[in-house]
């Protein structure tokens, strides 16, 4: 999301990195530690030495270092968001500084250039620390920023994946996933090696961080993995397969002359054979490249379909009152109401209506937050046809031209040619 909105307004994330993290913080409680073997102390080998600060491998050691860096930027002006803990922001005049924290990472962007040298100064005078200047390397993402916006790719961790399955040379295919195939955990395929067969998935799992096109493959293909055939793992390699034809594969981010937060919610219908629950998908963007997205399985049965659209919008409802929080505490409120489309016009109704009926009796009164936020304002559903429906890709195995044609809406394209996004 912060990408996105970087690259809306047409700024650059910088990249600092904190050297020995975990020493820099301070305990709270009384910890003692043995004397290492080979170290003691002749005379006192059954005296133990008293921690001050943290060391590498103890489990307080993450908490203390971040009270350290959250003390220090609440010392230098900075306020931490309610929503999001690892995210700080400080307004200067009309200029602000937005800081997100991951462990010893540290992402940096800003509206003046000038306010980003002095917190780099502030900063050194604290903690050792190592400038690594615009970030191109992140948690396994490559990150490339230029005047054409940002693009964000795993393209060096996907061919890892391609390496350690052993597929380097196999025949690549179009699509993640064959349109009309259905997966149970007893279809009576030999069983696999579990260990591979989750190695696979779990690879497959962090990929998705930049490809929302395989995620409903992943996740489809991620509730058999106690109980893995001969099918769900040829299926995992029809995914690994598609992930070669499109290696350079990314979404990239640019500015907008419509920016607006808005989103698609979709479910399908009973898809899993085994208990008949349906799968839910919302994907949210600002008119240029989708920044957060899911496929989830329902945690309900539900009894109409109808009742599967209610239940995927309300968990696309949800993610947009956190967005909405998020862009606020950024100073970029959004003051009209989040647009959400949905392709089911009894469930937008029914979140319209204030009347219980016997269609809605089985309902989870949670489930009625949604239209207490509709009449807040706060988020507005509209109907769309199904074949505009975006989120599709997230719930079902499309037919090859349309599962091309939402992946480009998606803003995933190929990094080698950043013009046909």
């Amino acid at each position: 999301m912060l990408l996105a909105l970087i690259a809306h307004k047409r700024w650059k994330v910088y990249h600092l990195d904190v050297k020995s993290v975990s020493l820099n913080g301070y305990l709270q409680e009384e910890i003692f530690v043995e004397q290492p073997e080979g170290f003691q102390i002749k005379g006192e080998e059954q005296k133990v030495y008293k921690l001050k600060k943290a060391l590498y491998g103890l489990k307080q050691a993450p908490r203390a270092w971040y009270s350290k860096i959250d003390d220090h930027f609440q010392d230098l002006g900075f306020v931490k968001s309610p929503s999001e803990a690892a995210l700080y922001v400080k307004l200067v005049d009309a200029n602000s500084i937005i800081i997100v924290v991951y462990v010893d990472d540290l992402l940096v962007t800003r509206s003046d250039e000038k306010l980003i040298k002095e917190f780099k100064v502030e900063m050194l005078k604290a903690f050792e620390m190592k400038n690594l200047g615009l970030m191109s390397f992140f948690l396994g993402i490559e990150v490339k920023q230029d005047h054409g916006g940002i693009l964000i790719h795993q393209k060096k961790y996907a061919r890892e994946i391609l390496k350690k399955s052993l597929m380097e040379d196999c025949k690549s295919t179009t699509s993640p996933m064959n349109q009309k195939e259905k997966f149970s955990k007893d279809d009576g395929a030999d069983k696999v090696d579990e260990m591979h067969n989750r190695s696979l998935i779990g690879c497959l799992m962090y990929l998705t961080v930049t490809r929302p096109d395989i995620l409903f493959a992943v996740s489809i293909l991620s509730r058999f993995m106690h109980c893995a055939s001969e099918v769900h793992l040829q299926a995992g390699k029809r995914v690994v397969r598609y992930v070669k034809d499109t290696l350079d594969y990314g979404i990239m981010y640019f500015h907008s002359h419509n920016f607006k937060l808005h989103g698609y919610s979709n479910s399908d219908w009973a898809s899993c054979i085994d208990d008949m629950r349906s799968t839910s998908g919302y994907c949210f963007s600002f008119g240029f490249g989708v920044f957060s997205w899911c496929s989830k399985k329902q945690e309900v049965v539900a009894q109409s379909t109808a009742e599967v659209e209610y239940v995927a919008v309300v968990a696309a409802v949800n993610q947009a009152l956190w967005i909405r929080k998020i862009m606020t505490y950024l100073h970029m409120k959004q003051e009209e109401s989040t647009q959400i489309f949905v392709d089911n016009q009894a469930a937008i109704s029914i979140a319209n209506d204030l009347v219980f009926h016997g269609k809605t009796k089985h309902f989870k009164i949670k489930l009625f937050l949604l239209r207490e936020i509709q009449r807040e304002g706060e988020v507005k559903l509209l109907y769309c046809k199904t074949e505009n429906q975006s989120a599709d890709i997230l719930t079902k195995a499309l037919p090859k031209a349309k599962f091309e044609y939402l992946r480009q809406k998606f803003g995933v394209c190929n990094s080698k040619v950043k013009e046909e996004c």
